[in-house]
């Protein structure tokens, strides 16, 4: 059992704050700008309208966790972060556009303490942005030419079984919320976040980050095995600090899952324990998109009442001992190295241990 202490993933994040400055710098490298060159193009109005809102919005990120753990698989395997530094830019953007585009579908207000950019922009102009984000996706890597062609192929490969992932577990999302599934059981919901969440959090940024520093692809497999279950907690604890966190630290967006009648595993845990009166007035809450503080404070005390949140804690620290034994598990094989393996660990204590 690893140590659960609320220091427990600092070395993972020093590292995070370390690798920071040089995932910015290529972040910035990589703006786009009009395609065709001096007065030919309107290019104020393409920044205006294009290249300016998508900028805008990718240098807004958080932690940059993704691309960080790019790097980190490339060292992991004995190579050199910036052999990584094009994937990890490439899944950023990704992530760019799979959140401009999740914005529109759940409808939300704020993204990163702003409005959404579908508010500011509108939805035309900002699905245009998020497309714009996916094929800068492949660009960025196309033109890293540090990188041998069939290495890029073969990030460019993997990246796309990323994506593929990740729209199996939004299409189930935004299904089960159109059709007012509430029959959805645990294992769905884990299947719907792992696509969703865990490949292309963790799992595909380690392994290609590790792909695009020349790793033997059977090797490098262990950290997609090691990724997904840290993928998990990862979504896990996000569930739960949305329910049961920082009021003050998420200001609108916290309780949002509830307005948005989202099915959490905390949600779908307990539906199934729940007996028939709380788990209609359960469903009830979570049908009315409610908003006011008592209501949103009774269905909280109603998926708690169901042990949904006991389990989501329980099953969030499972799933990163399971992630920490097979770091371990790795070093001990050689296929990463030992600091890569310390870091590996104290990952997925943040995941479990962040309050934001």
């Amino acid at each position: 059992m690893s140590n659960t202490n609320e220091h427990a993933g600092d070395l993972f994040l020093v590292y995070l704050r370390d690798k920071l400055p040089l995932v910015e710098r290529a972040l910035r490298d990589v703006d786009a700008t009009a395609m065709a060159a001096g007065d030919v193009a309107p290019a104020a109005d393409l920044d205006r309208y294009l290249y300016g809102p998508l900028a805008h919005f990718t240098a807004g990120g958080g932690k940059r966790v993704r691309p960080v753990l790019a790097l980190l698989g490339a060292e992991a395997v004995g190579g050199r972060a910036e052999q990584a530094l094009s994937s990890g830019v490439a899944i950023e953007l990704f992530q760019s556009a799979a959140l401009i585009h999740d914005d529109i579908a759940d409808a939300s207000e704020l993204r990163r303490g702003e409005p959404c950019l579908y508010r500011t922009e509108g939805e035309g102009l900002a699905i245009n942005a998020g497309d714009l984000a996916l094929t800068r996706v492949f660009e960025v890597v196309l033109g890293d030419t540090s990188l041998e062609p069939e290495r890029r192929v073969r990030v460019l490969e993997d990246l796309v079984r990323m994506e593929r992932h990740t729209l199996e577990g939004q299409a189930l999302d935004l299904g089960w919320a159109r059709d007012g599934r509430w029959d959805v059981t645990s294992s769905d919901y884990l299947y719907m976040i792992e696509g969703k969440t865990a490949w292309y959090t963790v799992a595909s940024p380690l392994f290609i980050g590790a792909i695009s520093a020349g790793a033997d692809e059977e090797a490098a497999s262990g950290l997609i095995e090691l990724g997904r279950p840290a993928g998990l907690a990862f979504q896990l604890q996000d569930d739960l600090l949305n329910l049961v966190g920082d009021a003050d630290a998420q200001g609108k967006d916290f309780r949002s899952d509830i307005t948005e009648g989202k099915r959490t595993l905390a949600v779908v845990w307990a539906l199934e324990h729940l007996a028939p009166e709380p788990r209609a007035e359960l469903v009830s809450l979570l049908e009315a998109k409610a908003t006011d503080a008592a209501d949103l404070a009774r269905t909280v005390e109603l998926i708690d009442l169901g042990g949904g949140i006991e389990m989501c804690r329980d099953l969030a620290r499972k799933l990163a001992d399971e992630a920490q034994e097979r770091a371990r598990q790795l070093a001990g094989c050689g296929t990463i190295t030992t600091e890569a393996a310390d870091l590996l660990i104290s990952m997925a204590d943040f995941f479990i241990n962040r309050r934001a």
